[in-house]
């Protein structure tokens, strides 16, 4: 698999609710974190969701802290039982992207 990434990788425990954006559905969706970088999210769900659309998220961070933020679908993976997806975060705050990164500091620290 070719890394497209731009940023590092680290696995995250941690669940997300989003919801998409264009008004035509306000239903909640429940994922599971795969990986995240300060420039997006691997994660896998077993709702469709569409390549391209821009959906609102809350990222439960391991501080307990959300982080309120919007992912652009970008990769989509059919799988067994669902879906995989990658996506990338626009416009999250560079305060937000430092909290991120100083978990993958924190994390390489621990292994």
């Amino acid at each position: 698999m070719n890394e497209r990434r731009k940023s590092k990788r680290t696995s995250m425990e941690s669940r997300l609710i989003m919801k998409r954006l264009d008004g035509n559905s306000n239903n909640e969706v429940l994922i599971n974190i795969v990986d995240v970088s300060k420039d997006g999210i691997g994660f896998e769900c077993t709702e469709p969701l569409q390549i391209g659309e821009v959906y609102e998220s809350y990222l439960t961070i391991w501080t307990k802290e959300v982080i309120h933020a919007f992912l652009q679908i970008v990769r989509i993976e059919l799988k067994a039982g669902g879906y995989a997806y990658g996506a990338v975060f626009i416009g999250m705050p560079e305060m937000d992207s430092a909290r991120i990164e100083t978990y993958q500091t924190v994390s390489e620290m621990e292994e």
